[in-house]
């Protein structure tokens, strides 16, 4: 399939997984709050209801670690039937809190490719969650002087997208995303006739996972490291 990228003006970067470590963390905080309520479910039963009361919360808190917080909270109490103790409720805030704390984390050559391509392109840092966390992070990375425009959408599907290249005047086919999502960073976009290419992160979190089905004739490019993207399109 031919994919070429000469008529790219603006490249868009996604932040977590694919410029520094985020999902990690929060498999982390899974196994924490498993061995926490372990009194009351078996952990694999507790990584159930935690995942399908993050989605059902999704419309309401949105992505990002305060949401997921209270996420773990409502399971913590439901799994309990409202017995758990205020010392246990104490320690998934804490869990949060720490989460929110972590240091950032640069995934390899994050840096050397930014900085080569800031030279040529306009790039821009595209990304969802709770804006707070977004900004604080951005700041912690030292990365903020390459990026012309930091966008913290709530959502990344295609009237997200559209909105957002709307408002940076740009058309679909001079943007091109670099992501670790396929469901959020790439589809997306391709289907809005823009470029996408796609950096896999070791660990995915379920609801960003794709179907072969839904990948099938689509036209983006897989890299293993971000500094592939030199060879591409420097």
């Amino acid at each position: 399939m031919e994919i070429n990228y000469d008529n790219i003006k603006v490249i868009g970067f996604d932040a977590d997984d694919t410029l520094w470590v985020n999902e990690t963390y929060f498999r982390e905080a899974e196994d924490e709050i498993g061995r926490l309520l372990s009194k009351y479910e078996t952990p694999n039963k507790i990584d159930q209801e935690l995942f399908k009361k993050e989605i059902s919360n999704l419309p309401l808190y949105g992505y990002g670690i305060k949401a997921f917080t209270l996420s773990m909270v409502e399971v913590a109490l439901e799994l309990s039937n409202y017995t758990v103790s205020n010392k246990t409720i104490e320690a998934i805030l804490n869990i949060g809190k720490n989460m929110l704390n972590k240091p950032v984390e640069l995934l390899e050559g994050v840096e050397e490719v930014l900085e080569n391509l800031s030279k040529k392109y306009r790039l821009i840092l595209a990304t969802k969650g709770d804006l707070l966390d977004q900004e604080r992070k951005l700041e912690k990375s030292g990365l903020t002087h390459y990026f012309h425009h930091i966008e913290v959408l709530s959502d990344k599907q295609e009237d997200n997208y559209s909105q957002m290249l709307n408002r940076l005047d740009v058309k679909p086919s001079e943007f091109l995303m670099i992501g670790n999502s396929l469901k959020s960073d790439v589809l997306p976009l391709v289907n809005l006739k823009a470029q996408a290419i796609h950096v896999p992160f070791h660990t995915t979190w379920a609801h960003e996972q794709v179907t072969e089905k839904e990948t099938n004739g689509k036209a983006y490019r897989t890299i293993n490291t971000l500094t592939e993207l030199l060879k591409l399109i420097n």
